[in-house]
């Protein structure tokens, strides 16, 4: 059984002026998601700037954030790490808290091989009984899951059940359900691309678009998959000027930008990550106010 069908948010963390976790407010948002009918929160990702934690600051969000939810939803903790050993300790720890799932990026930098992906993988799942969601976003790894490995992993590996599609190669998402038969969890990692991923086989996205537009993006969803295609593929193409401007810079820039615009106070990002540029700050602003998106 899938983790969850429809919206998950890949949310943001959102920061106190001293940089440190503003847990109030992520309680806040929180709620605010799973009352605009977001399906599952996926905390600690990319978009939550997990790689600019400390390990253990990673598993005090993954901790609260299961506590914040209380069961509501399905909670998956990103726990991935370029290092195997760090990814199994994150991941068992993500479930001791008790995580639902955990959402594992590809190992980063090192560039590993197919064998070493399986390998590594193989390992982290071998150490948790929970689902897991293999991540596949090459343009920030240096590191792509071919679909014949992902088809491997999924065949021999009972917990290994979906990934996330970030590569933004529709025909390579179809190569991948014709290798494993269409029994993997498919779920878009594009806002851009969500109905094509969906037409694909697909059952949801990990949405960053969900942060600022969380029932828009349920909605969506919800209407492909209950067969109104139509409706579904009209709301993808009104949110396509907003989907590029919450990527006129790398994520998750914009999309913190944009919560600071609607009031949620979510803070300064940590460094690297730089705030936006002031002209890209215009241009996503633009797109909220034609989106529909009430700015504080």
């Amino acid at each position: 059984m899938a983790v969850f069908q429809g919206s998950g948010v890949a949310i943001i963390t959102p920061m106190k002026e001293n940089y440190e976790v503003n847990f109030d407010k992520l309680e806040e948002i929180i709620n605010d998601q799973i009352t605009n009918g977001t399906d599952c929160i996926v905390i600690a990702g990319t978009t939550g700037e997990a790689s600019t934690m400390t390990e253990e600051e990673h598993l005090e969000v993954i901790r609260a954030a299961v506590g914040m939810v209380h069961g509501r939803i399905p909670v998956v903790a990103g726990t991935g790490s370029n290092c195997t050993a760090t990814a199994v300790y994150l991941s068992t720890e993500a479930v001791k808290a008790g995580a639902d799932g955990l959402l594992i990026v590809t190992p980063y930098y090192n560039k590993a091989t197919q064998k070493g992906l399986i390998s590594h993988y193989t390992k982290v799942a071998s150490q948790v009984d929970v689902p897991i969601l293999l991540y596949n976003v090459p343009g920030r790894t240096g590191c792509n899951l071919q679909p014949a490995t992902v088809a491997e992993l999924v065949n021999k590996v009972d917990n290994i059940v979906g990934i996330k599609d970030a590569t933004g190669d529709v025909a390579g998402a179809l190569s991948l359900m014709e290798l494993t038969h269409g029994e993997i969890d498919l779920y878009s990692g594009e806002d851009g691309l969500v109905i094509p991923l969906l037409s694909a086989g697909g059952i949801g996205v990990i949405s960053v678009l969900a942060n600022v537009a969380p029932r828009y993006t349920h909605d969506m969803v919800m209407a492909y998959l209950e067969g109104d295609t139509g409706k579904a593929l009209d709301l993808q193409l009104k949110a396509l000027d907003l989907c590029d401007a919450l990527f006129c810079e790398v994520n998750p820039i914009p999309v913190k930008a944009a919560m600071n615009l609607m009031g949620w106070e979510a803070g300064p990002l940590r460094e690297p990550l730089y705030e936006i540029e002031p002209q890209n700050r215009e241009r996503l602003k633009k797109a909220m106010i034609d989106f529909g998106i009430s700015l504080a």
